[in-house]
């Protein structure tokens, strides 16, 4: 049985069964299964010999990078044409762009890099239309735009979300507050500090069973679900700021636009006609949360047209210096 067959059959026996108190221990049993399914997946068991995604991650640059993921045909070239001046063809018919195109803007001093991924499809999580190489470039990102077609239903968010989740990546999130350590012995020791209305000690003994794990230190510190706790122990999990770019907004009507803004982390544009990029904008450097850092020579003023940009919660002075050059930190007193 292929494992796609596998993920199917557990899909469908979740949708059948009924979500009470009685039931959450099998169904999260049944999570834990799904998610070593999907890992499986993500990493074929051919190890170094499994193909690799040939030509289509592009090397890193800049202080940021931002990802472009979205259906085919939406206006993801378009946008980063426009953006970046870089030109990534464009055309009337799905899969114009076939591997990734680059492209750098400045914005507030910093670089940051865009990038232009192919279109993905329904079921690319499975590795459907290359799916698997564009999600996994998406992984790398900092930060993901999900453009969105105004005219098409809202229901394209939910697919695209259900793709990039089954490949490990958590939009708009954070990490849950859970500890986990493993230990060589002593059984499962479980401790929560707060209330919860899904997990308990027998549900987390299973899920960690079913990991092979039979020895560990676990501390729940916020109200988690099973899901919450597959994630820590799976470990492969990126948490990635995401704003829905919704384009082509110069085909509705101005009621439709102002219902639209009320969609949470959600900016509405014009790609064809540059309309709303100044929001866009600035609403990308308040996701990717960078910090300028301005130097001054001896005796000189600072020098304000090219800052060090830093990750915010990494500004510490060995970061500074790791980003000018690694030597400096053997030689910093």
């Amino acid at each position: 049985m292929s494992i796609l067959a596998k993920i199917a059959e557990i899909e469908s026996e979740m949708a059948r069964t009924q979500r009470n108190k009685a039931t959450a221990h099998h169904l999260g049993l049944l999570k834990a299964r799904l998610a070593k399914l999907r890992r499986e997946l993500i990493t074929p068991k051919g190890g170094a010999g499994a193909a690799t995604g040939e030509g289509f991650d592009v090397a890193k640059t800049g202080d940021a990078r931002i990802g472009f993921v979205g259906f085919p045909s939406v206006g993801k070239s378009t946008l980063l044409s426009n953006l970046a001046g870089v030109y990534s063809e464009v055309a009337a018919y799905e899969f114009t762009t076939l591997t990734t195109v680059p492209g750098v803007i400045r914005y507030k001093g910093a670089k940051i890099q865009l990038l232009d991924l192919p279109g993905i499809i329904e079921g690319a999580k499975d590795g459907k239309g290359r799916g698997r190489q564009v999600i996994a470039v998406a992984r790398t990102c900092n930060l993901i735009l999900i453009v969105l077609d105004v005219l098409k239903p809202l229901g394209h968010k939910k697919l695209i979300e259900h793709e990039l989740e089954g490949f490990g990546i958590r939009l708009n999130k954070q990490p849950p507050n859970i500890g986990f350590k493993r230990k060589d012995k002593g059984g499962i020791n479980f401790t929560a500090t707060c209330a919860q209305s899904e997990l308990d000690g027998e549900t987390v003994k299973s899920i960690l069973a079913e990991y092979k794990i039979h020895n560990a230190d676990i501390t729940l510190r916020s109200d988690s679900t099973a899901d919450d706790l597959i994630d820590v122990v799976e470990g492969n999990r990126v948490y990635v700021p995401c704003i829905y770019v919704l384009n082509k907004i110069d085909q509705i009507s101005i009621e439709e636009l102002d219902i639209i803004y009320k969609v949470p982390h959600c900016v509405p544009i014009s790609a064809h006609h540059r309309w709303n990029f100044d929001d866009l904008l600035e609403r990308m450097w308040d996701y990717l949360r960078l910090v300028r850092i301005y130097t001054k020579p001896k005796g000189q003023l600072p020098d304000y047209t090219s800052p060090v940009v830093l990750p915010d919660g990494h500004t510490a002075v060995e970061d500074f210096c790791l980003k000018i050059h690694k030597n400096l930190l053997k030689e910093l007193k």
